[in-house]
This record gives C-alpha cells, structure tokens and sequence, in this order.
C-alpha cells in the first residue's frame, strides 16, 4: 500500500506508480489535457491496479458519449478481474461499485457510493470531485454544496487538495445562488493552486450570473495560464469570454473567439458542440448571421440523433439540427427522446421525458418559426430544464429562446413574468439581453399592438 497525494492509500507498489498515479489525481483537478497519459503510465506498470482501471471507467462515461461505454464497461470487467487477483481496501472497492452503478445508468446512486467514500474519507479529494462532476451532469446543485461543506472542515490549510476543493466549492456557491461568497472561494482556490481551471472558471460564472461581463473580462485577463494547459475545458473558458464580449455587443470578437479558439478544433465532444451551439444561437437571437457555422455542426449533431446519453448534449444536438435546418434528423432526434422517455429503468429515460420531451418540440417548433407552440412547450419544460444538468449560464441559451418566442408570439405578460423570475435568480442583477428585451416589450406595448415584436 502506498500514499498518494491526497493522503489516501492504495494499493500500488513502485515510486514510479505512485508518481504516475499523482499525476492522474492532480491532472483530473485541474482538468489537464494530460491526465490520460498519467494514467495508461499506472495501469502499464501495475496492470492489476484495480483502482486505476475503475477511473478509466468513470472518465469514460463521464464523457457522455454513446461510444465510450464498452471502453468503461471493458475497465469495469479489468477492475473486477485485478481485485480477484489482488486483496483491495473498502474504498477502493467502493469506486469499482460506482462504475457498475454508472454502467446501469444510475448516477444518482454512484454518487451515494462517492458520498460513503467520503464519509469514511473525508480528505478523499478525488471522490470530492467525482461526486461533483456527477451531481453537475445531473443538475443537483444543491447536492454539490452539501457534499462539499461536508468534507471541507476536514481539509488542513496544506492539504493538496484544498485549493481544487475551494475551486467546486465556489461553483457550487455560484449555482446555489451565493455570487459574494463564490467569488471569494474561486479567488481563494486560484491564489492556492494558478492552475485551478474550474474555480477561475466559478469566478466567471458570478459576473455572467450578475449582468457584469466587463468585470468578467478583466478577471480573465491575464490569467490565460491557468486555462491554457487544459484539456477540451479550454473551449469553454473561451466561450466563457465570448458570452461577455457579447453582452457588451463586441460581435466582431465574439465571432473571432469562435473561430479561432471555441470551434478552431472541431471536436464532437458535447461539452464542445454545447459550447458552439448554444453561442451561435445567441448570436442569431440578436440578429447576427453567423454565415455557415452551423453545418459542421450539424453534421456532427446528426451523427447523435441516437446516442442518448445525456438530454443536455442530445438538446444542444438540437440546436445545430434546427440551426440548419436538417428537419429529417431533427426528428430522428424527437423520436428517439420520446422513446427513451418511455423506458422504465435508469436515470436518463426521466430526464428524457421531463424536461427532454416538452424542451425538444419547442426547439423543433422555435425553428420552423412556430413561435406560439415554441413558447408553450419551452415554457412547460422550464421549471424542470435543471434537470438536464449542465450550468445556469449554459442552460440560459434555452431561457433566451423560451423569451424570445414568447415575444414573437405576443405573449409579452408571459415573457415579462420569466425575465423577472431570471432577475430574481441572478440576484436583481440584468445583462443586456435582458433589458434589450424589456425595451422590445415597452416599445409593444407603447404602441397597443401585442403583434408587434419582431422576428430577427
């Protein structure tokens, strides 16, 4: 048995490894780009690493990709085959039990076996972020709060996890709604560790949440570092800044941010095209052409028509579909969301149904430029859209579509209503989408005709 990083122990038997392994725990904080290396190093040198392959397995389905499974599943059956070969502790074990679990599309109760870790290992820091990054793919913001200031007095001011663990919990504060307190945590963290991506990143979240991009230029400005080593999480720090470019109507950079750094490599990871599709629809929103951006994409999107992993990458599939009009995929893509929506095992198929279902054919609807039924089916997806995971500034791009094909249906009470609950949730604070669109409503009214927002 031997020491990692972090303070736990495992069962690795050479320095070599032991290095190696570090290098996967720190690199996976710090979403490094070469993490993955570290990792093919440990399992090389000590194949029967149960542990080791119990965390391929979970970076595998933590990519949300329909391909990726066998690979886990492949890991899975290795993780079980080393600890016949070799006596594991309780902790380990519990880590291949959250795999399996994950195999059976039952995140949600992978994470309970994340939470056991840390209940017996509190300083645990690579089960902290596990349960994290989970609990975000299922939208349980409040459940990334609670396991984080669970663990987090346990952690001395030297641990080598404290700086990443300020990092989650800054976002977690930020999705919860504690912007002043987020904002500490995620300076804090960066102060700590310069190359804690996600807490530079929660700082970020706090000035798009609060209406302020220039504040949000300015902290990313020189700070490039502590973003540039990562792996595809760069793209989003980008998008990141091409949201608050935007906001202060510099499209001229938003387009170049696009271009040369969010879509330079055009991947087909969702958490990429989620950034590109989801810039691309605001920019149409405010009436910019983006030319034909939308094509890769949805040739891309419609590769995935049945992937099904996840609903938050299957509706930004949507986004490219109906970008381009591809009305052949687009309903390859209800059909097959409306049939997983009628399974009855796992956790995906209830997200499938509420909010995927309602929030599918208001995309479809929002594209044929059936604005009226747009707006109802979006707006009956609404209250439920956290549960398609992802982040309150990602899941924005589906609020401004709900806003916008309410204006264009005349529906300006309605509308009025949903721009005030997103004040409400962004602490009183508006950008300037929000109040170009209250301007829009105003002008309506001012001159009696409901009809009279126009479609960009």
């Amino acid at each position: 048995m031997k020491q990692d990083v972090f303070g736990q122990m495992n069962t690795l038997t050479k320095p070599e490894s032991v290095e190696a392994w570090d290098g996967v725990l720190l690199g996976f904080m710090a979403h490094a780009a070469i993490t993955p290396q570290h990792l093919g190093k440990v399992l090389e040198l000590e194949p029967d690493f149960a542990l080791g392959h119990a965390i391929k397995g979970l970076f595998m389905v933590l990519l949300g990709r329909r391909e990726m499974l066998p690979v886990a599943a492949d890991a899975l059956t290795a993780a079980n085959t080393a600890m016949e070969r070799k006596p594991v502790s309780a902790r380990e074990k519990q880590y291949v039990e959250a795999l399996a679990l994950y195999l059976a599309d039952l995140p949600s109760q992978a994470v309970q076996k994340f939470e056991e870790i840390l209940r017996s290992h509190p300083q645990d820091t690579l089960a902290m972020k596990l349960s994290h990054a989970t609990r975000f793919v299922l939208g349980d913001s409040q459940g990334m709060r609670r396991s984080i200031e669970r663990v987090l007095p346990t952690y001395e001011p030297d641990h080598a996890g404290r700086g990443y663990l300020l990092g989650c919990h800054s976002f977690a504060l930020e999705e919860t709604g504690a912007y002043e307190k987020a904002e500490i945590a995620g300076r804090q963290a960066l102060w700590m560790v310069s190359d804690d991506a996600w807490g530079l990143h929660a700082v970020a979240h706090v000035h798009e949440m609060t209406g302020n991009a220039q504040l949000g230029l300015d902290w990313l400005a020189g700070r490039e570092a502590a973003w540039a080593h990562c792996n595809n999480f760069r793209y989003h720090v980008w998008w990141h800044k091409a949201l608050m470019h935007l906001d202060l109507g510099q499209v001229d950079r938003v387009i170049e941010l696009y271009d040369q750094s969010i879509r330079k490599d055009k991947t087909d990871d969702y958490r990429d095209i989620s950034n590109a599709t989801s810039l691309l629809s605001r920019l149409e929103l405010e009436g910019v052409n983006v030319g034909d951006r939308w094509e890769e994409l949805a040739d891309l999107s419609a590769a995935r028509t049945e992937d099904g992993c996840l609903i938050f990458a299957d509706l930004h599939y949507l986004l490219a579909l109906t970008g381009d009009n591809r009305s052949d995929a687009t309903g390859k893509m209800l059909q097959r969301i409306q049939k997983d929506a009628g399974r009855n095992h796992g956790d995906t198929p209830v997200r499938m149904s509420d909010p995927g279902v309602a929030a599918a054919k208001g995309l479809e609807a929002f594209g044929d430029g059936q604005y009226g039924a747009a707006f109802d089916f979006l707006s009956s997806a609404r209250g439920s859209m956290q549960l398609a995971g992802g982040s309150h500034a990602q899941r924005d791009v589906f609020e401004r579509i709900t806003i916008d094909s309410g204006l264009r249906a005349g529906q300006l009470d309605a509308v009025e209503r949903i721009l005030d609950d997103r004040r409400a949730k962004r602490a009183g604070g508006e950008d300037n989408y929000a109040l170009a669109r209250r301007a829009l409503i105003d002008a309506a009214r001012d001159s009696g005709d409901a009809q009279s927002v126009p479609a960009e």
